[in-house]
């Protein structure tokens, strides 16, 4: 009873965030507008990354109105585009005087097979590739603006996942669901690996499943597995409920000196142990900065 209770309980805290500023990629939307919503109220800046402008400033205009925090702002950020991300990264940096908060919350699910402008399987290439490039471009300006934290959105999808290094963009064949599973993976590999290289720095990481939540990445589910949603809606989550865990890293004082956990429910989690390979995770950081053409050590 109380592990149902700690699933669907929101995370209380009257901790503050003035003179902090947050980066959230995704957050006209679900569990990104839900978390830009509790960080504003909480007094920080936050700077939302989305890929649809109207909807981003629509869901500005929401969020400053439930907030009562003007110092919101949205810019364009397609993470299935290098390019893109360079112009958001540069605006960032030329801008901002700091980044205390990066969210790499935004994401594709289940999606039917397709590739990004830079060649990338459409999953692994947004859920992965991309938040990997905008963290290596911001990272300096992070590590500037300590004490810092960079919370990746992952799931529990990332249990039945493994990575196929040797076919990376699923271009021999496709299987939505383990494409997701494998993305969601690189989510976990890449906050162990990150936190490692970041060791002392006074930026900390963390990745975090928000639950089964009712979200728009549900649009791309077949018929069966819309069905099966149905089922067990009961015992899915809200985008506020979603977004707790995100939140929790985001703020809670407690994991200041924690880095490289894996959390659900506003608590460490287990994680697959697959995605404790210190091996697999150097593997998929060599591949990613191959791929993406950049050199981070």
């Amino acid at each position: 009873m109380q592990a149902i209770r700690n699933y669907f309980r929101p995370w209380s805290s009257d901790a503050k965030l003035y003179d902090k500023t947050a980066v959230i990629t995704g957050a006209n939307t679900g569990i990104g507008k839900e978390t830009a919503i509790d960080l504003a109220k909480r007094g920080a800046r936050v700077i939302m990354g989305c890929r649809d402008m109207e909807k981003a400033d629509a869901a500005l205009k929401e969020i400053i109105k439930l907030s009562g925090n003007q110092n919101i702002i949205s810019k364009k950020l397609d993470l299935a585009d290098s390019k893109s991300i360079k112009e958001f990264a540069q605006a960032v940096n030329s801008e901002e005087k700091q980044v205390n908060i990066l969210i790499n919350n935004a994401g594709v699910m289940v999606c039917p097979y397709g590739k990004t402008a830079d060649g990338f399987e459409m999953q692994i290439g947004v859920n992965h590739m991309g938040h990997f490039l905008l963290t290596f471009l911001l990272i300096d300006l992070i590590k500037r603006s300590t004490p810092a934290r960079i919370i990746n959105v992952s799931s529990m999808a990332h249990k039945w996942g493994n990575i196929n290094l040797d076919d990376i963009n699923s271009e021999k064949s496709y299987d939505k669901s383990k494409a997701y599973s494998q993305s969601k993976l690189a989510n976990v590999l890449f906050t162990r690996s990150l936190a490692k290289k970041l060791q002392g720095t006074g930026v900390t990481v963390y990745a975090v499943h928000p639950g089964v939540v009712q979200t728009e990445l549900w649009r791309h589910l077949s018929g069966p597995q819309q069905a099966a949603m149905c089922l067990i809606r009961p015992i899915t989550k809200t985008p506020v409920q979603g977004a707790q865990t995100t939140i929790y890293c985001s703020v809670a004082p407690e994991l200041e000196t924690e880095t490289g956990k894996y959390y659900s429910d506003c608590a460490s989690a287990s994680c697959s142990n697959v995605a404790m390979d210190d091996d697999m995770a150097q593997r998929l950081w060599d591949l990613s900065c191959q791929m993406l053409n950049i050199m981070w050590d």
